[in-house]
Formats: structure tokens, sequence, C-alpha cells
């Protein structure tokens, strides 16, 4: 079975500055691979290099076995950082699953009885029965997350794109979203690439990690990335991975666009 994802030496540069060159990447089908680094390392920019939104500087990119050129890919499931809906958007719960159901068609005045079954067993999928109905403004950053990975799995896609999704998640919420990601990689072989600041609610899960800092990288499991020497290597300073309890915490990994700018060094969990 052919790679969902597949990256071939890719570099990419932002004005004068390069985020990061050399890369290679293939995500296997059930493989979930977590992105970590500081802010303004090009992970956000590797996420829509891969959509077609971004062009690399040089290398390839090939998703579900195309390459990619063009603006978007309706075969490719993206959830975004939770971000809160306007209160007076005019959209319920389910309108908001609708629309990675039917959203890509025109001329349909109503849904089609097909549409509406699959949104329903999305909205059940995702644990949003209660809350499907209520107006999305009015709901809670949580259960607009869930309804968010219900449009982004419309489609069963065999390629999913993460952003942040977790941010501003209580830790009940987090688990959610990441068992529905976990949940549908294993039932339907989906690569997922998710990127995050924070591994720790995805120990367990994750296969790989690709942690970029530093116009560098490194790729590997999580026990050999985690490890304060490769970390340090990989930053350039002095960084400790220390374990507290069952979390992970990253000690003295200066953030990109800060440590350009000779600010201190900040805590990163």
């Amino acid at each position: 079975m052919t790679a969902p994802l597949q990256i071939r030496d890719a570099a990419l540069r932002r004005g004068s500055r390069e985020l990061w060159s050399g890369l290679d990447l293939t995500v296997d089908p059930g493989e979930l691979i977590a992105v970590l680094g500081p802010s303004g390392s090009g992970k956000t920019t590797l996420l829509r290099a891969i959509l077609g939104l971004d062009r690399l500087s040089s290398g390839s990119i090939q998703a579900l076995g195309e390459d990619v050129r063009g603006r978007g890919n309706r075969r490719i499931g993206y959830i975004p950082q939770q971000r809160p809906l306007p209160r007076d958007a005019a959209l319920r719960g389910r309108d908001l699953v609708a629309l990675g159901v039917n959203g890509h068609r025109f001329g349909l005045p109503f849904p089609r009885r097909s549409d509406r079954a699959r949104v329903e067993s999305l909205i059940d999928a995702v644990g949003a029965g209660e809350f499907a109905d209520r107006p999305v403004g009015l709901l809670s950053g949580g259960e607009q997350q869930r309804l968010r990975v219900g449009q982004a799995l419309a489609d069963e896609p065999r390629l999913l794109l993460c952003d942040e999704p977790l941010t501003s998640l209580d830790l009940a919420n987090q688990q959610a979203v990441v068992g529905l990601i976990d949940r549908h990689r294993k039932q339907n072989g989906a690569a997922v690439l998710l990127v995050t600041h924070d591994i720790n609610p995805l120990l367990g899960k994750v296969d790989r990690i690709l942690y970029i800092a530093n116009g560098r990288f490194t790729l590997g499991a999580p026990d050999e990335v985690l490890r304060s020497s490769v970390l340090t290597e990989l930053y350039g300073a002095e960084v400790f991975v220390l374990r507290a309890g069952d979390r992970l915490v990253v000690v003295g990994a200066p953030d990109a666009e800060e440590s350009h700018h000779h600010h201190h060094d900040e805590v990163h969990e």
C-alpha cells in the first residue's frame, strides 16, 4: 500500500530565513507522528505545504499518491487549532459537521438522506449528541473542537493533519479529542501528522516524533528524540528532559523567535 504522505528533500524559506531543509519523511498507514518545536520553527508551515497552501523552496511532497501542487485537497482531513467561534454564529453544532459532508457541493437546496445519516453517525462518533442542536457560539471550546473533529473525519480521510488541536482544552477534552483521532487512524489505517506544543496527552499513542528547532530537525521514536542530549544538540543550547510523575517536562529550550532577539529562555512542557 502506498504511504499516504511522502516528503522528499524538502526545504522552506520565509524571506531570508530558512525554516528547515533536507526533510525526508514518510508517514505510513495507521502511523501517528507528532510534530514538536518552538514557535516560529515551521510546524504549521509544514502542514500548509502539505495542503498546497505554501510552496516548498525545494523538494517534493506526495499526499495520497499525488504530487502536491494546487490549493487544498478535500481528501486530506484537517483539524485546526481550537479557536472560539463567534457567539452569534448562525450555525448549530450539526451544521458545522454537515459542512464536512456536503459543504463542497453546490446547487443542492436540501441535504440528501444519505448526508443526514452520515452527519448523525459523525455526531455520535464524536460524542456530540447532547449539544448538536445548540448554536455553536454558545458551546464550550471542547464541544466546538469535537465538532471540528467530526467535520474533518467526514470523508474518512486516509491522511489527517492536525494543527495544535488540543490548545486551550482542559485535560478531559484533550483526552477525548486524542481518543477520537487515535480511533480513526486505527480503524481506517489513516496516517496522522499532529502539531503540538505538549507531547504529554499523546504519550503512549504517538509512534514517532518530528522535532524542528533552530532550522534543523530530528526524527525518531519518542524515547529516541525526547532526551536531554538529543535536544541539546538540536537547539545548540543546554536542554534537560525531566520526568515528573507521568509527564515529561523540557527545561531550557529557547523559543526560536525569542532567542533570535536574545531574550531569556522559557520553559516548555
